[in-house]
């Protein structure tokens, strides 16, 4: 793990290349938002931003998914990975809104991980993005980039959300999370990742390693 000092100036550095970074997920309202998120899983946040954009001017509401049969959700969806999977858990998730909270997006972990198709890190989006509650979701991005620059030290996404929330100041964790998502889809590719465009690579642990001297 790195010092304070050394994750400040990181944090810093980052903030100051992507000063925009925000949720690219189109919504407007908590339940748009949480279907996007159920919708982005092993997907890109364009495909989603396509798809919903005509989606959300059909259905509104938890009521109008909730009457949906799972075959006319798919085909509304069946250009998004898992389309299958993801269609029978908006429904599902919307008929459970109905029944449990009076059609609202509940504002705590523990309620909306009762929901089919949420886990943590959507649960985390929700949030942070719908309600401004500091919480830090963990996605593949966050995961690779943060554990790359060694702001956390990680095999999987529980460990490295808590390691961040450790090292992250509470007031900074939504900010943390979508610049580091901004930096893994800019900058920090999964493959090929553009070091020489990096403001942090003589910072990044594995920049570091890769060009130690021989």
């Amino acid at each position: 793990m790195r010092s304070k000092k050394v994750t400040r100036e990181i944090l810093d550095s980052l903030y100051e290349m992507y000063p925009d970074a925000h949720c690219e997920l189109e919504h407007e309202n908590p339940f748009q938002l949480l279907v996007a998120t159920v919708l982005s899983a092993q997907t890109t946040d364009k495909k989603v931003n396509q798809v919903t954009g005509r989606l959300f001017k059909k259905f509104k509401s938890p009521q109008d998914f909730a009457e949906l049969d799972y075959s006319e959700l798919e085909k509304e969806i069946k250009e998004i990975g898992l389309y299958r999977n993801k269609a029978k858990n908006i429904i599902n998730l919307s008929r459970a809104l109905i029944e449990n909270f009076n059609s609202e997006v509940p504002r705590t972990h523990e309620e909306l991980m009762t929901l089919p198709g949420v886990g943590r890190k959507t649960a985390n989006v929700v949030l942070s993005n719908a309600y401004g509650i500091p919480a830090l979701a963990v996605d593949t991005h966050v995961f690779r980039v943060s554990n790359r620059i060694g702001l956390a030290e990680a095999s999987n996404v529980e460990e490295t959300e808590r390691q961040l929330t450790k090292a992250i100041p509470k007031d900074e964790w939504i900010r943390a999370h979508h610049t580091l998502i901004f930096h893994g889809r800019r900058i920090c590719k999964a493959q090929n990742p553009n070091c020489a465009q990096c403001a942090i690579a003589s910072k990044c642990k594995e920049y570091l390693k890769n060009n130690k001297k021989k």
